[in-house]
């Protein structure tokens, strides 16, 4: 099999509005997220069903009940059963993996049009009982039912939170708030610039909800005729910081208080802080839960297909993907990998930072963007700062003000990037990354179709 010469091309996409963690689509599960937002692509476009060659989808928060959660989005949908469909496992990057998935399978002629999508339902990641299955008590549902009253009292088995297990990294144990501590302290970013990050990005969000950005790219989650959600939720949640900015300075520290201290965060994780040791009196926490993006659910998708397919379909083209890159470091400074897959991927692409007109940045924390405009301008050169102060960053807030469904916030920020590009035609370059637990980091560069 070889590759082939043909510009890959995306052509529009769609997204449910973003619930919060517990709230509005608490209920809704992430393979009906995935299925509404795929029936949703088809409705708003010129997509003909039976084109549609294969669906690509991120998940993290894969179960059992939805094995290949791509297949059973098929099924429900409108979708032909042809349809080729792959689940995609990458952490945060799990959505734009999905993109560049389908990209390849276009290259090697393995199909001309693709769905790539991202789905999370954080509302419904399960507890699970760990141990394993040569244990009498754990042989059969019997016999875990049986025993239940004193499962627990048996060495070897416990139950676990599936998302703070999910949200821990296991090779350096710690979990993604220590990790942007880390960076904080390592890069001397304070609380309150961080904070001023975070006002930033929420005011930017609300004012984008209100003058209808949002509303080009999402559609309604709507069951049995009762409209469960029609705008993202968690803004207008946390609307009274931008009316009340001193709220953010009221917010608790995440590793201070409750027995724990920096003094301690330093004695389990100060061998990653390099360069810093902790000082008595000065060394002080900085991430909150106001500056951090917040557990969510939600479903996003884009169409990706050759050039001669999307013509022959008469599909809106948005842009043209251009190249991709992803970077791995180390897990315990996870945020600060959009810097390395940014530069390889402008590398690929054989153009400079100073070329991009937009940047659309997964905001995991506050504290690894600001790390991030700090070590790209020492490492590389790239002006993130000034990007970020002009709007040409996150224009229209990012993950802390909209929240985080995990898969579907790489194909969130693709969306985002593709829909500001067609209300600013003059935007040539437009680069979408974000950071991924485990260490990773993704890049995207789409370029104005000609």
């Amino acid at each position: 099999m070889k590759a082939r010469e043909t510009k890959i091309v995306l052509c529009g996409g769609i997204r449910t509005p973003i619930g919060h963690f517990a709230k509005s689509l608490a209920h809704v599960s992430p393979e009906h997220l995935l299925t509404l937002t795929i029936n949703g692509l088809l409705a708003k476009t010129t997509l003909y069903p039976h084109a549609v060659d294969g669906v690509m989808a991120g998940w993290v928060g894969q179960g059992s009940h939805a094995p290949n959660i791509a297949r059973i989005a098929v099924l429900m949908s409108h979708l032909p059963e042809k349809a080729h469909a792959v689940t995609l496992q990458a952490n945060c990057v799990s959505g734009m993996e999905a993109i560049s998935s389908a990209a390849r399978h276009i290259i090697m002629g393995e199909g001309d049009l693709y769905i790539a999508a991202g789905t999370e339902s954080m509302s419904n990641f399960p507890y699970a009982i760990r141990g394993d299955r040569s244990m009498k008590e754990l042989r059969s549902l019997d016999t875990v039912r049986a025993n239940w009253p004193s499962l627990l009292d048996h060495e070897g088995i416990g139950v676990v939170d599936c998302i703070e297990e999910g949200l821990n990294d296991p090779v350096k144990n710690l979990n993604m708030a220590a990790t942007a501590e880390v960076c904080a302290q390592m890069y001397s970013i304070d609380r309150k610039s961080q904070d001023a990050y975070a006002l930033e990005t929420y005011r930017r969000a609300l004012d984008a909800e209100e003058k209808g950005f949002y509303a080009t790219h999402t559609i309604p989650v709507i069951e049995n005729g009762k409209t469960l959600l029609e705008k993202d939720e968690y803004p207008y949640l946390r609307e009274g910081i931008v009316k009340k900015p001193e709220m953010l300075a009221k917010a608790p520290v995440i590793f201070e208080g409750g027995g724990f201290s920096m003094k301690k965060f330093y004695e389990l994780y100060g061998e990653h802080i390099l360069g810093k040791t902790y000082q008595e009196g000065k060394t002080a926490g900085s991430v909150t839960l106001f500056n951090s993006c917040a557990r969510s659910d939600g479903a996003a998708a884009v169409i990706v297909a050759s050039e001669k397919r999307a013509k022959e379909l008469n599909l809106e083209i948005l842009g043209e993907l251009v190249t991709w890159g992803y970077y791995g470091n180390n897990p315990a400074h996870m945020g600060l990998a959009p810097v390395f897959a940014t530069a390889m991927t402008l590398e690929r692409a054989g153009i400079n930072f100073d070329q991009i007109d937009l940047i659309e940045l997964h905001e995991a924390f506050s504290a690894t963007c600001l790390s991030i405009f700090k070590v790209g301008l020492e490492k590389y050169g790239h002006h993130w700062e000034s990007r970020w102060k002009d709007g040409k960053l996150n224009p229209h807030g990012g993950s802390i003000p909209l929240g985080h469904p995990l898969a579907a916030t790489g194909t969130r920020i693709v969306l985002n990037a593709l829909y500001q590009m067609k209300q600013h035609p003059e935007i040539r370059y437009s680069l979408a990354t974000a950071c991924a637990a485990g260490g990773l980091g993704g890049a995207m560069l789409i370029q104005k179709y000609q």
